[in-house]
């Protein structure tokens, strides 16, 4: 409502020039905006102007309350409880362990967990999920969604570790992206394939 005397006064210096000339037209002058405030009942365009530019100025202000909301998380445990808690689970995982070597005295003690196990797991759970390792003979069940989440968090693993691993951690991370990537490559475009005629029935040949 307030930008509509903007447009009945355009020049401000050549107002006063004509006032200081004409003291009889300065009540004319002012006279319109009385009448200007009273545009409510007019046309809309006034207030649609208003009300449109506050929403973008909340959005962020309320989707930045909403992420500081999920970013708040429990105090991180004392380096006393993070050493009992290890220690209570070491002792377990050991005592499992003498469990299973004596049912199997064959089996020798389990390698430690190294980097390389972690890369391989994500690397195996991307391939199955591309249908890799199924039975023979079966269709393969592809998750493709869930291969590409798969191997995105291999991509995250490899951007938090830059500069932190050794040359072999580095280069068999980088082999088992380069692989996967590439298979997601070929099961998308696969996938994407358009059917060839004939292909379903088995009638192409006749």
């Amino acid at each position: 409502m307030s930008d509509t005397p903007k447009f009945t006064v355009i020049d401000r210096r050549k107002l006063k020039a004509e006032q200081e000339e004409h003291p009889t037209e300065q009540a004319a002058t002012q006279a319109p905006p009385p009448p200007a405030e009273a545009a409510p009942s007019g046309p809309p365009a006034g207030p649609r102007l208003v009300v449109s530019e506050p929403k973008p100025e909340a959005a962020p202000a309320a989707e930045a309350t909403e992420t500081e909301e999920h970013l708040e998380l429990p105090p991180a445990p004392t380096a006393q409880e993070s050493q009992a808690q290890k220690t209570a689970y070491d002792a377990s995982a050991q005592r499992l362990e003498d469990l299973i070597r004596a049912q199997n005295p064959a089996m020798g003690a389990q390698p430690p967990i190294g980097f390389e196990h972690l890369v391989q797991q994500l690397y195996l759970s991307a391939m199955i999920q591309m249908g890799a390792g199924g039975q023979e003979g079966q269709r393969p069940r592809i998750d493709i969604l869930g291969a590409r989440q798969t191997i995105d968090t291999l991509s995250l693993l490899a951007d938090k570790t830059k500069g932190n691993l050794t040359p072999t951690e580095e280069t068999f991370l980088q082999n088992s992206l380069y692989e996967v990537r590439m298979a997601y490559v070929e099961v998308t475009n696969a996938l994407s394939r358009p059917p060839q005629p004939g292909a379903a029935t088995g009638t192409a040949g006749r």
